[in-house]
């Protein structure tokens, strides 16, 4: 008993939180802005067009689920299920994601052949969301300053199969000093208090205390300044928080607006319950009304806030890049057995390893590069071995030497455990699946498969 009063004291709202929203909004929309925060969060996945499309989505899904009005692409999910541990969310047919948080990525709407960058992007939500947006074409610049928080980002851009993507570990700063004026589109969700992650994360409300909307105002003013000079002139900037407060919100926005002359909002539809940002908690602009708020006691959602930036002049494309490197002959090989066609696109081989690079992107070794495009793989010994991206990234219908197993099947546990399994086939790679969405590899031996699912993806129960 006494451990459930000690949880229960840590999840408290914040007294200065309280007092602070109390002061700003009305009575009665404050009580329902604090009994919301009270409630249970909201959880949702959002399907990856990469690999599948809402109709079949809808036809196999083993959850119940309900659209999210405002995502192309989102649902809520209305069970206790535990959608992470599904064999469809190793095949990465979702992406596991607050509703509120597909929000930014929707408004920047991004289209195939765009040059973009997610300047903040670990864990890497929106990101897999602008490449499926993408359809794998033109250049995603993914970036993100915590080496700690790469890992996962990388982990998600392979698991959705996203092969026109460069991960960059780097600051704003040094970034800008590449790429000056070179984006046509920018999703800039910076780093903020998040107030709107108190019903979803325990931590958000204990650590509140700790991270003064002032202190990180002037962090994301510095951080926009940077990604504002990486901005195409006639481009487009999403500037987002997962955040309540004015500071962090239309007080940065109205700050934007007088210091960047050649900066101008564009209106956000207001629909669904989200709301438009306001005026008066900053220097009452009415432009300020072309910003949106999610609010958790408007939308079924636990909150964030969103602008839409253009910027004044004409996007003018460069030339697309033709040159390619010459494909290993062990790769050239292990397609020809495998697969029906070799994959298409601009080759960069580094040694003994072969990666598949986006159109206009140019490889410098002055940045911490940690994934260019899609990693094919590497010759060991004159053979090549493929990597786990590679497996991701592959149509099923385009493979020759393949086993998909059900869902529901032991054997394909099995598998995502990394245990070996006994059935019959010819001998050299296979891809594994989960009914005709690839898993990852396997190397039959007679009558045994050894299993190449990659190590730091198993599961472990």
């Amino acid at each position: 008993m006494q451990k459930d009063i000690e949880e229960f004291e840590l999840m408290r709202i914040p007294a200065e939180f309280e007092n602070k929203f109390r002061n700003l909004m009305d009575p009665s929309e404050f009580d329902e802005f604090i009994s919301a925060l009270n409630e249970e969060r909201v959880t949702g996945l959002r399907i990856n067009s990469l690999k599948i499309d809402l109709d079949t989505w809808e036809k196999i899904t083993p959850f119940e689920i309900q659209p999210v009005p405002w995502s192309s692409c989102g649902f809520y999910i209305e069970d206790d299920s535990r959608p992470g541990t599904h064999p469809y969310y190793h095949a990465g047919l979702y992406y596991i994601q607050e509703p509120s948080a597909m929000f930014p990525a929707e408004v920047l709407a991004v289209e195939p052949g765009d040059r973009v960058l997610d300047l903040c992007a670990a864990p890497g939500g929106k990101t897999v969301a602008l490449a499926a947006a993408m359809k794998n074409q033109g250049f995603l610049l993914s970036n993100d300053i915590n080496p700690k928080r790469i890992k996962a980002l990388v982990k998600n851009i392979e698991l959705c199969g996203i092969t026109n993507a460069v991960v960059t570990n780097e600051t704003p700063e040094k970034l800008s000093g590449f790429y000056e004026g070179f984006f046509s589109k920018i999703l800039l969700d910076v780093p903020c208090s998040g107030e709107g992650m108190f019903r979803k994360d325990a931590d958000a409300v204990k650590s509140w205390n700790k991270y003064k909307a002032e202190e990180l105002q002037v962090l994301q003013r510095e951080i926009f300044d940077y990604a504002y000079r990486m901005l195409s002139p006639g481009g487009r900037l999403v500037y987002s928080t997962c955040t309540f407060n004015p500071e962090e919100n239309e007080q940065n926005i109205a700050y934007f607006l007088k210091n960047y002359p050649d900066l101008y909002l564009v209106d956000i539809p207001k629909k669904f319950g989200i709301e438009p940002g306001r005026p008066d908690w900053a220097d009452g602009n009415p432009e300020l009304l072309k910003t949106a708020r999610l609010w958790p006691h408007r939308i079924k959602g636990e909150g964030h806030f969103v602008a839409l930036f253009a910027r004044q002049g004409e996007f003018k494309r460069d030339k697309t890049g033709t040159g390619t490197d010459e494909p290993l002959k062990s790769f050239v090989e292990f397609c020809e057995r495998i697969l029906l066609n070799p994959p298409q696109g601009i080759y960069r081989v580094d040694r003994f390893h072969i990666n598949i690079i986006p159109p206009e992107f140019e490889y410098t070794e002055k940045l911490r590069i940690i994934k260019t495009g899609l990693y094919l793989g590497e010759e060991i010994h004159g053979k090549f071995e493929p990597s786990q991206a590679f497996a991701m990234a592959l149509d099923w219908s385009n493979v020759r030497t393949k086993k998909g197993f059900s869902a529901d099947d032991p054997e394909l546990i099995r598998y995502l455990k990394g245990e070996t399994l006994f059935f019959e086939g010819e001998k050299g790679y296979i891809l594994i699946g989960v009914e005709r969405y690839p898993l990852g590899w396997g190397k039959m031996d007679g009558s045994r498969l050894k299993n190449m699912y990659a190590k730091g993806w198993r599961k472990t129960r």
